[in-house]
């Protein structure tokens, strides 16, 4: 976590760019930045040249010369949320590898569900070129029960994850408040940190206060949400200051 994530300073904002081309994305940018957010997390899944490696890079240095803020890259899997995209397994791991060597980006995300041999090989190229790892498992269906849920942050951890995330769908408000329960007791059971959170409208409040239960970082969208129940990042900002605010009274 040194130098981009640190717990005192918790919880980040992280907005999403999810342009399909290069200029929506600096387009983007500009509209995001007066907002600011901690950290950008490119959806590059959204891109419509994906299969263009010096395309993605044009993209990456195009982001670098507007920010220096950490960048998070991103390829989600269609399977858990993400855009169907023309490349093979395969091709995004090496992708994401090349990414890697890339001095734009600070952390890549990967889905734990992903196969063994994949995960290890991103965790070894990652690692080899000074970038973060997270781990993550999305469920846009429902949220699991804690059993499965902590199996996908242990297996994160297993795999030598900086970051474990966790992002479930609730169906009603006590999934809600099982999902911050989990989120408390997965930070004592665990050594890494985590990015916990409850999707849709029904677990917004999860991005407002899953901080105090010992989720690092919370996404707020810019131009579009790149998963439901994001909050704008300036409003969620508001928010979360106001709660800090209002525990450090009590």
């Amino acid at each position: 976590m040194d130098g981009i994530l640190k717990k005192q300073r918790m919880p980040y904002i992280c907005t999403p760019l999810t342009g399909k081309n290069k200029e929506e994305i600096m387009d983007e940018i500009d509209l995001v930045l007066p907002e600011k957010p901690d950290m950008l997390e490119w959806r590059a899944d959204f891109l419509h040249k994906l299969d263009d490696l010096p395309y993605v890079f044009s993209v990456l240095e195009g982001i670098a010369e507007k920010s220096d803020l950490p960048l998070l890259f991103t390829i989600r899997s269609i399977h858990e949320g993400g855009q169907q995209i023309s490349l093979s397994e395969e091709q995004k791991v090496k992708l994401i590898s090349e990414v890697c060597k890339n001095d734009a980006i600070s952390l890549v995300d990967y889905e734990v569900s992903s196969d063994s041999a994949n995960i290890k090989e991103l965790r070894r190229v990652s690692q080899k070129h000074g970038k973060q790892l997270i781990l993550s498992y999305h469920n846009f269906n429902c949220t699991p029960s804690e059993e499965e849920i902590m199996k996908k942050l242990f297996l994160a951890e297993f795999y030598g994850a900086d970051i474990a995330k966790a992002a479930v769908m609730p169906e009603t408000k006590d999934d809600v408040l099982r999902l911050l329960q989990l989120t408390n007791n997965a930070g004592k059971a665990l050594d890494i940190p985590l990015i916990m959170m409850s999707m849709g409208s029904l677990g917004a409040i999860s991005r407002i206060i899953g901080w105090s239960y010992g989720s690092i970082l919370t996404f707020g969208s810019g131009v579009k949400e790149s998963a439901p129940g994001q909050i704008p990042v300036r409003r969620l900002r508001q928010l979360i200051a106001m709660l800090k605010e209002d525990m450090a009274a009590e």
